[in-house]
């Protein structure tokens, strides 16, 4: 029996669909049959998640998450994801809260760069990602050093995801400021870039850049549905 993946999503709906999309398609993939696990999504409501976060309400957001997780263990959701980075932020309060056992999105992605042998990557993601310990430090824990941009290019990066990313706009503009930033982090020294946020990938692939690219929503999508095939008890 495959168990059910639970998803909190619509943070924002354009990774949520890029998550549902490619564990379907990755299971057709592997073994040329649809008859990929069931899959259970709680859209949230964005804004009022965007509100909490600007008055640093995480306690708010914890809250609210540990009862979506709960409303997705009800629903039959063996395993869950938080489908954005962003709020891994009180990751740990929300599992503590909750039966359902819950995937943190860098344990695949740490996973993904020792595979490739690095340990020096440039870090793109919102606001919180790029400046808070909750992210960087898990990632200096394990080895993986994270070099920054500079803060006028953290307010560019972010301001590009809540005002166009997470409403399904991705220019040619935002793209080449975003490279550039990344060729400044090549510079300094980065291996790869971690996608630091579920909405980068659709703007930035690795056609568009010579680095390693360590895509956060694929990463994470992808042991959601390893999850889902491993035996009962694990």
């Amino acid at each position: 029996m495959r168990k059910k993946i639970g998803i909190i999503g619509g943070l924002s709906p354009e990774s949520t669909a890029s998550y549902y999309l490619h564990i379907t398609r990755t299971y057709v993939e592997r073994f040329g049959s649809d008859s990929y696990p069931e899959i259970i999504i709680y859209s949230v409501d964005l804004d009022r998640y965007h509100r909490w976060r600007d008055q640093a309400r995480w306690d708010l957001i914890a809250e609210d998450l540990i009862a979506i997780a709960d409303t997705l263990l009800l629903a039959g959701a063996d395993v869950g994801l938080i489908a954005t980075n962003t709020m891994h932020k009180v990751f740990a309060e929300v599992q503590a809260g909750t039966t359902l056992p819950l995937l943190h999105i860098l344990d695949p992605t740490v996973a993904a760069i020792r595979r490739a042998g690095l340990r020096k990557v440039g870090l793109l993601g919102t606001r919180f990602t790029m400046s808070e310990s909750f992210y960087t430090g898990r990632l200096r824990s394990r080895g993986i050093d994270a070099l920054l941009p500079s803060p006028a290019e953290q307010d560019t990066i972010h301001d590009i995801i809540v005002q166009e990313l997470v409403r399904g706009t991705f220019s040619q503009a935002s793209r080449e400021r975003y490279l550039a930033i990344i060729a400044g982090l090549q510079a300094a020294g980065a291996e790869g870039i971690v996608l630091g946020c579920t909405e980068i990938p659709l703007l930035i692939r690795q056609e568009h850049c010579a680095l390693p690219l360590f895509d956060t929503a694929t990463l994470h999508a992808d042991a959601a549905l390893d999850a889902a095939l491993s035996p009962a008890g694990d």
